[in-house]
């Protein structure tokens, strides 16, 4: 688990980012903050340490009970759309007092590796061949109707039972995903948007955590240039020897 600071964010799809030599690099939008620090979890109380904010923002109408006294007592005014919590240390949790608005550039900046957790694409009920990559059977003459099938799934009389864990058709997707050491390209301060580099789980304008990454890892935005290394010919190398030493 990461105890380093996040945003709440929202993705808003994938771009291009050009380097000065002309390469491009695949990257993805995220809409990061304005998030409001809207309580705290101490340890002495709650038994852990964390922050809890508040991104975006929804009719009154739409607010609960509980959550309008949360807010009242704390002074805020802003009914959030998406509440999470995000794990710190002790000391570094007593830097965000309750309604504080943090913003992307606060937290983030570019080189920083961070990791973007959200929830995948649901794909509904699929078979075994989409969902574990098993082979389908040969499409010959003497196959009818197990194209795709997933085989045989049970032992004999011993166990007379089917393996807990077996690969079997079933739902794919829309579970709660993390994608680790992603590159931080760009921020944009003035859109709110950072721009970080490679894929990001979940669909367009769907709701992502993005936080400082669990492992303590250096990456770079753009490979560091390598020299190419000449190739030599060993005989023009040795006739070039002899002609140097013969005229010397």
């Amino acid at each position: 688990m990461s105890f380093k600071m996040g945003l709440l964010a929202r993705k808003l799809g994938m771009t291009q980012v050009f380097h000065e030599d002309g390469t491009a690099l695949g990257c993805t939008a995220l809409q990061v903050g304005p998030c409001v620090v809207i309580a705290t979890r101490q340890p002495d109380k709650h038994g852990y340490t964390a922050i809890q904010l508040g991104f975006e923002g929804r009719p009154l109408r739409m607010l609960r009970r509980p959550m309008a006294g949360q807010l009242k007592k704390a002074g805020i005014e802003l009914n959030p759309r998406v509440v999470r919590e995000v794990r710190l240390e002790a000391s570094e949790a007593g830097k965000y007092e309750v309604g504080k608005v943090l913003k992307a550039e606060e937290i983030f900046k570019p080189g920083d590796v961070v990791d973007a957790v959200g929830i995948t694409k649901g794909k509904g009920y699929q078979g075994v061949v989409k969902k574990h990559k098993m082979a389908a059977t040969v499409a010959g003459h003497g196959t009818h109707e197990f194209f795709r099938h997933g085989g045989s799934i049970g032992c004999r009389l011993t166990p007379g039972r089917v393996h807990k864990g077996k690969r079997m058709s079933g739902r794919m997707g829309n579970i709660k995903c993390t994608a680790s050491d992603l590159v931080v390209v760009k921020v944009l301060e003035a859109e709110g948007v950072v721009l970080v580099k490679g894929a990001v789980p979940g669909a367009n304008n769907g709701i992502v955590v993005l936080k400082g990454s669990t492992k303590d890892v250096k990456k770079y935005i753009v490979p560091r240039p390598q020299k190419e290394a000449e190739a030599k010919n060993p005989m023009k190398a040795a006739k070039k020897g002899q002609t140097t030493t013969a005229k010397k």
